[in-house]
């Protein structure tokens, strides 16, 4: 038997090819909040949260004026940025609402809630919070019993900070 991962390790960043450095830093940077690290020209760029290096590099480098791949081929499902509580949610649902960026999904999960779109290169994003674990639903024999429950929206909102 292999050997697990260590479990303090996290995935550290995501970087992304994109058709417009801009347009996707202004998505990234402008709507989501991510601060802008360092910008190599029209070619790349880095953004975090909290000042970290980088959490998000965006690049155009063999993407330049591309489009998104078609349905039904392999590549990214989603990148999934994890708030620190409901209220920071409902703030960044408020930026996307604001944006006039629309929802491919919202849902309460059980240990999650989360809200789901795309940005301007058609990636999946998804905004979501956890729940504590002691509050996670659990079956009879103690394992996770995720749901896919509608999620309240506009009780999301006003709780936005």
């Amino acid at each position: 038997m292999t050997k697990p991962v260590h479990p303090d390790t996290r995935v550290g960043h995501i970087h992304l090819k994109v058709a417009d450095l801009d347009r996707a830093i202004a998505f990234y940077s402008g709507v989501l909040g991510f601060e802008l690290q360092q910008k190599f020209g029209s070619q790349a760029a880095f953004l975090s949260a909290g000042g970290y290096h980088h959490h998000i590099g965006l690049n155009t480098w063999e993407s330049r004026g591309a489009t998104p791949p078609p349905p039904g081929h392999t590549g990214l499902y989603h990148t999934a940025f994890l708030y620190p509580d409901r209220a920071s949610l409902g703030d960044a649902l408020r930026r996307v609402v604001e944006a006039g960026i629309p929802l491919d999904g919202a849902a309460d999960h059980g240990v999650s809630e989360a809200i789901y779109l795309r940005d301007p290169d058609g990636n999946g994003v998804e905004l979501y919070r956890d729940r504590p674990e002691a509050d996670w639903p659990r079956d009879a024999k103690g394992n996770l019993s995720m749901v896919n429950s509608p999620l309240d929206l506009q009780a999301l909102l006003d709780e936005a900070a």
